[in-house]
C-alpha cells in the first residue's frame, strides 16, 4: 500500500521527539499488574464487566487455538513454545466427542487424543488454557466433533430440547468434566483450565427449532454450571446466553460487530477470530494479512476487550478421515504457525510485537477508565486513563480504508496510514502501528530430498470390485448409513438383462448410463470395465454423472463406488443429510429409457484393501503386487523410502496424482485430491505432511490408494523450511515496540539509538550465509519476490552482507551515509531498505 511519507515522517520524528526525554535503565522490565483484587493463589476465576479475574489478578489475555488431534504428541512442546514466545497466555482447544467416543461406550484418551496430557503440558508452560467441550464444536470437523453412532439413537434430533440428545450429551460434558477435575486442571485447583464453553455458535441454528432451540441454550448453560467447576463458561455468538454464562464473539472485527455482553457485569470476550479461512478442495488460497489481523486485535482491546483467542494459531493437519465434508487435509495453514508449526512472519511476529504493545498499556486498560475524541470523519482517538495515577494510554486510529491521515492530539502531530491504529502507551509514544511491520518476515521453501527419493520401487495391487455382497435392497441404500463413518467408500451393485434389440443399431450410437447423487462422489464399472468418475463439491454436494457405456446382448453388471469425503459438521437436522445415488437409469436404448433405481441392488462397505490393511506391513503381504501398468483406476501403490535428512519437517508432494489417501507405516496421513483445481487451475493442496514421529531412519513403508488414473513415478518426498527471511522497514517506520519497556509505570526505552533498523534472525540457530536481495531505495514485493524499484543505492547488497553474513541475527541501521549518499540517485526520497537472506545450518 503507498502511504504518504510526509504522514509517515511525522509519526517517526514525533516518536523521537517524544521518547529524546525517556531515561534508560538497565533494571529488568516490571510490566506486571500490581493491582490485585485478591490474594488468595487458588481463588479460581470469577468475572466483572472489565474482566476475567484469575486467582485474584486482572490480566490482558492473548490466546490461540491448537488442537491437540491436529498435530502429533512429540510436536505440543515446540508448538507451546512457540506461542509462548509469539506473546500468548492461553491456548484453547476444542474436545473430539468422535475421537474419544467412537464407538458407544468405548473411550480412547491415547497419543494424540491425550487430553489430559495436552492440558497438562499448557500449564507446565506456563499458559492458561480455554477448554470448549461443546460437544458439538463444528470445527471442519468430521460430523462436527459428534461421534456418528449418535445418529442411529432412536428419536433422536441433534441440538435441541429432545431428551435422548439430552442424555448423551449430559453423560460425556460430565465425563470429560470429572476427568479434568480428577486430574485437578481447572484454575480452582490450582490447574490452568480458566474458561469452559458449552455448544458452539448455536444462535447460527437457533431458529430452526423455535421455542425448543430456546429451551435447549437454558437447559445446556443451566447442565453446565452445575458441573461446579470453580471457572466461568461461556458460549459464543450465543446472544441470550444464559446467566451467568457470558456471551462472546467470534468472527474477523469484533471490535465493530459484537454488540457486547447480554449483561454489563460479563467481560468482553472473543473466541474465536479467524486468522485467514479453512479450505475446501477445490478453493483458491486464502489469506488474511498480519495487518488487518493486528488492527483488528488492537480496535477490539481499545473497545473494553480483554481476551482475545486466535483460530487458529496452529491449524495443523486433518490426519485420516477426520475432516468435515470437503475440507482439505491442511488446516489454517496461513495461521500464524503454519501447518508444520514454523512462524509465518510477518504474521506470527508483528502480533508478537503487539502483545508486547498492550502489555504496555496493561494497568491503564485493566483499571483507567475510557474516553472516545472524534477527531475527523474517519479518525478518533480512544483514551484509558487510570484515576490518581499518571498512567495513560491513547489508541489513534485512522478508519479510512483508503487515505492516510496527519491527526493532533494533545499538541503533537502524529501521520496514521490507511485503516490503522497506533498504540501509545503513555499518550506521547508511537510504539506501534498496526500497519506499519517492524518485524521480521519469511518465505516457506519445499526442498527435495536427497535422501528420501533415490527409489521407492513402486508396486501395484488392483481392488477389484466384490462379486458377493452382505446387504441388499431394492433401492440403493444411503451412503453415511451405509458405511456408517468406517470408510469413505461402499459398493453398490446391479445386474440387467438386455436383448441385442434393445441396443443401438448403429455403431457409434452408444446407450448412457445416468447416475443421479446427492454426494460426494462416484466411480463407475460396467462388465469389469471402468467407465469414469465425477463428484460434488462443498457448495453443491449433489451430481450427475453421465457416460456412454457399450452394454452387451445378456446380463450386464453395473457397478458404482460411492465415495463420501467426510461428514457434514454443521447446520440444523444433521442427523438427517444423505448422500449417494438416488437414481440410476440408462438412456438411449431402442426400448426408450431404463429406469434401474428400483432394479435390487447389493451393498459392500469399504475396499478390499481396506479390510486386509494393506497399508501396513503385515496386512500388505496379504496380497499379491505386481509391477505398475501405470494410468490405470481403483489402484494400490507401495513403496519405500528412508528418512529424510535433517530434523525440518517432512512433506510429499502428490505429482500426478488424483484423488486418494495416503498411509505411512500405517498411519494415515489424510486425503488427497489433486485432480480437482481451483478457479486459478491449480489444485487446492499439493503438499501433504508426514510427521516426523511416522517416521523410522530407513525402509519407511508408503501406501497409496489412487481412486482415478494418477501414476506415482513423480511423487516426492520433500524437507519444509522458513529459513528464507526478509525485512522491510522506511525512514518513517516508528520504533520497535521491543525497544521499549515500562519502570515504575513510567515508558522508557531501552536504548537512546531509536532510528528505525532492519532487523533479520534466523531460526533454529542457523546463520545467514547468503544475501539474496538487498536494495536501500523504493524497492517493492514481498519476501521470497522482493524487485528493485526506480532507485537503489548500488552497494545495498554490500552493506548487507557486511552486517549479516556469518551471523545468526543481524541489524542494518537504515543510515543513508552506508549506503553511499554521495551517489544517490534520489536524494529528496525517503527510502525504504527491502533485505532477504538465506540461512542454513552452520558447516
Amino acid at each position: 500500500m503507498a502511504v504518504s511519507g510526509r504522514i509517515l515522517l511525522i509519526t517517526f520524528l514525533s516518536t523521537l521527539l517524544v521518547t529524546s526525554s525517556i531515561a534508560h535503565d538497565k533494571k529488568e522490565d516490571d510490566d506486571g499488574d500490581d493491582n490485585k483484587v485478591v490474594k488468595n493463589v487458588n481463588q479460581g476465576v470469577t468475572y466483572d464487566g472489565r474482566s476475567l479475574i484469575v486467582n485474584g489478578k486482572r490480566q490482558l489475555l492473548f490466546s490461540g487455538s491448537i488442537h491437540y488431534p491436529r498435530s502429533t504428541p512429540d510436536a505440543w512442546p515446540d508448538l507451546l513454545t512457540k506461542a509462548k514466545q509469539g506473546g500468548l497466555n492461553v491456548i484453547q482447544t476444542y474436545v473430539f466427542w468422535n475421537c474419544h467416543e467412537p464407538v458407544q461406550g468405548q473411550f480412547n484418551f491415547e497419543g494424540e487424543y491425550d487430553l489430559v496430557k495436552f492440558i497438562k503440558m499448557i500449564g507446565e508452560h506456563k499458559m492458561y488454557a480455554t477448554l470448549r467441550v461443546g460437544p458439538f464444536i463444528q470445527a471442519e470437523w468430521n460430523h462436527g466433533g459428534l461421534p456418528y453412532w449418535l445418529r442411529e439413537v432412536s428419536n433422536i434430533t441433534f441440538r435441541t430440547n429432545n431428551e435422548p440428545f439430552k442424555y448423551h450429551m449430559k453423560k460425556f460434558v460430565t465425563m470429560i468434566i470429572d476427568k479434568m477435575k480428577e486430574e485437578k486442571l481447572f484454575a480452582s485447583q490450582g490447574g490452568p483450565i480458566i474458561l469452559s464453553q458449552i455448544e458452539n455458535e448455536y444462535n447460527t441454528i437457533q431458529l430452526a427449532f423455535k421455542e425448543q432451540g430456546d429451551k435447549y441454550v437454558q437447559w445446556a448453560g443451566k447442565m453446565a454450571v452445575g458441573l461446579d467447576t470453580g471457572v466461568p463458561w461461556m458460549m459464543c455468538k450465543q446472544r441470550d446466553a444464559p446467566d451467568p454464562i457470558i456471551n462472546a464473539c467470534n468472527g474477523r472485527h469484533c471490535g465493530d460487530t459484537f454488540t457486547g455482553p447480554n449483561k454489563p457485569n460479563k467481560p468482553h470476550l472473543w473466541t474465536e477470530n479467524w486468522t485467514a479461512q479453512y479450505r475446501v478442495f477445490g478453493d483458491p488460497p486464502s489469506q488474511r494479512s498480519a495487518e488487518d489481523l493486528a488492527y483488528s486485535v488492537a480496535r477490539f482491546f481499545s473497545k473494553n476487550g480483554t481476551l482475545v483467542n486466535y483460530y487458529m494459531y496452529h491449524g495443523g493437519t486433518n490426519f485420516g478421515r477426520t475432516s468435515a465434508a470437503f475440507t482439505t487435509t491442511r488446516y489454517y495453514d496461513e495461521a500464524p504457525l503454519d501447518e508444520y508449526g514454523l512462524p509465518r512472519d510477518p504474521k506470527w511476529s508483528h502480533l508478537q510485537d503487539l502483545h508486547k504493545a498492550l502489555n504496555l498499556c496493561r494497568k491503564a486498560l485493566l483499571w483507567g477508565s475510557p474516553v472516545l475524541q472524534k477527531l475527523g470523519p474517519d479518525q478518533e482517538v480512544r483514551i484509558w486513563e487510570q484515576p490518581g495515577t499518571s498512567n495513560c494510554v491513547a489508541f489513534l486510529a485512522n478508519n479510512d480504508t483508503k487515505k492516510a491521515q496527519t491527526i493532533r492530539f494533545r499538541g503533537q502531530e502524529y501521520g496514521l496510514p490507511a485503516r490503522s491504529i497506533s498504540i501509545l502507551p503513555d499518550c506521547k509514544t508511537v510504539v506501534y502501528n498496526t500497519q506499519m511491520i517492524t518485524a521480521q518476515h519469511n518465505s516457506r521453501n519445499f526442498v527435495r530430498s536427497a535422501i528420501a527419493n533415490k527409489n521407492f520401487n513402486w508396486q501395484m495391487y488392483k481392488d477389484i470390485p466384490p462379486t458377493q455382497f452382505g446387504s441388499k435392497s431394492k433401492v440403493p441404500l444411503e451412503l453415511y448409513e451405509l458405511t456408517k463413518d468406517t470408510s469413505d467408500y461402499a459398493w453398490y451393485s446391479t445386474s440387467i438383462n438386455l436383448d441385442r434389440r434393445d441396443l443401438p443399431m448403429k455403431k457409434d450410437i452408444f446407450p448412457v448410463l445416468r447416475v443421479a447423487s446427492l454426494g460426494h462422489g462416484l466411480h463407475a464399472i460396467v462388465n469389469g470395465e471402468y467407465i469414469g468418475t465425477t463428484h460434488g463439491s462443498k457448495v453443491e454436494k449433489s451430481f450427475v454423472f453421465q457416460k456412454p457405456v457399450k452394454f452387451q446382448a445378456g446380463t450386464n453388471q453395473i457397478t458404482l463406488l460411492g465415495y463420501l469425503v467426510g461428514l457434514p459438521d454443521s447446520g440444523a437436522y444433521m442427523e438427517h443429510r444423505y448422500a449417494g445415488p438416488r437414481s440410476i437409469t440408462i438412456l438411449g436404448l431402442n426400448t426408450g429409457t431404463l429406469d434401474l433405481s428400483v432394479n435390487g441392488w447389493g451393498h459392500k462397505v469399504g475396499l478390499d484393501g481396506e479390510k486386509k490393511q494393506i497399508y501396513t506391513e503385515k496386512g500388505s503381504k496379504q496380497v499379491e503386487w505386481t509391477k505398475p501398468g501405470g494410468g490405470e483406476a481403483l489402484r494400490w501403490y507401495k513403496g519405500y523410502f528412508d528418512a529424510p535428512e535433517g530434523d525440518d519437517p517432512v512433506a510429499i508432494r502428490m505429482i500426478g496424482m488424483g484423488k486418494g489417501m495416503v498411509w505411512i507405516n500405517g498411519k494415515g496421513i489424510g486425503r488427497y485430491w489433486m485432480s480437482y483445481l481451483s478457479p486459478l487451475l491449480q489444485p487446492t493442496q499439493s503438499e501433504y505432511q508426514i510427521p516426523r514421529s511416522y517416521l523410522k531412519p530407513t525402509q519407511n513403508l508408503i501406501v497409496i490408494f489412487e481412486e482415478e488414473q494418477g501414476d506415482p513415478k513423480d511423487v516426492e518426498i520433500l524437507v519444509v523450511d522458513r529459513d528464507t527471511i526478509c525485512s522491510y522497514v522506511t525512514e518513517y517506520h516508528p520504533p520497535s515496540v521491543r525497544l521499549f519497556e515500562t519502570r515504575g509505570g513510567k515508558l522508557r526505552a531501552k536504548t537512546n539509538d531509536l532510528k528505525p533498523i532492519a532487523e533479520l534472525t534466523c531460526p533454529n540457530k542457523k546463520q545467514i550465509v547468503a544475501v539474496e536481495f538487498a536494495s536501500f531505495g523504493d524497492p517493492f514485493g514481498a519476501c521470497g519476490s522482493f524487485s528493485v524499484g526506480n532507485c537503489t543505492s548500488p552497494v545495498s547488497k554490500q552493506v548487507a552482507e557486511k552486517f549479516c553474513l556469518g551471523k545468526t541475527s543481524c541489524r542494518i541501521p537504515l543510515d543513508t551515509v552506508l549506503f553511499d549518499n554521495q551517489n544517490d540517485a534520489c536524494p529528496d526520497m525517503k527510502k525504504a531498505l527491502a533485505v532477504q537472506v538465506k540461512c542454513a545450518q552452520k558447516p
